[in-house]
């Protein structure tokens, strides 16, 4: 056969292990850590993040418990989520209803009482019958 040429594959070896290993290790020592990046912030910016920091935590908290018990179950979890959603909609859709229903009920009872107010009727005091 030929030739084996030891100084080239030297290169390519010495080459390659410096774009393997350097190419890391030069962005981990040019990634600003987070404490570098939170005093780059503007102070209105790092009082909202101070602010909002245990609201995030416990959302995060919060998403994990679920995937944990997502998890547990035979269905994929996006089957799941989506399930989830489609429960929260509708209980969201059922809120409204009941808000809007309370509001209207409001708005007749104060039309009723502006009008015994106008035929010069006693004002109901919340109190039906005897």
């Amino acid at each position: 056969m030929g030739k084996v040429n030891w100084w080239l594959w030297t290169k390519m070896l010495v080459a390659g292990g410096g774009v393997i290993w350097g190419g890391p290790a030069l962005v981990r020592y040019l990634q600003p850590t987070d404490e570098e990046l939170f005093q780059k912030y503007n102070p209105e910016l790092q009082k909202r993040s101070l602010e909002r920091r245990y609201e995030r935590e416990k959302e995060f908290d919060d998403f994990v418990v679920k995937l944990k018990e997502q998890a547990k179950s035979d269905k994929p979890i996006w089957i799941l989520q989506a399930e989830e959603e489609k429960a929260n909609a509708t209980n969201m859709a059922r809120q409204q209803k009941l808000t809007e229903s309370l509001r209207l009920a409001e708005e007749v009872k104060a039309r009723k009482e502006a009008m015994r107010k106008e035929a010069g009727l006693p004002v109901d005091s919340g109190k039906q019958g005897k």
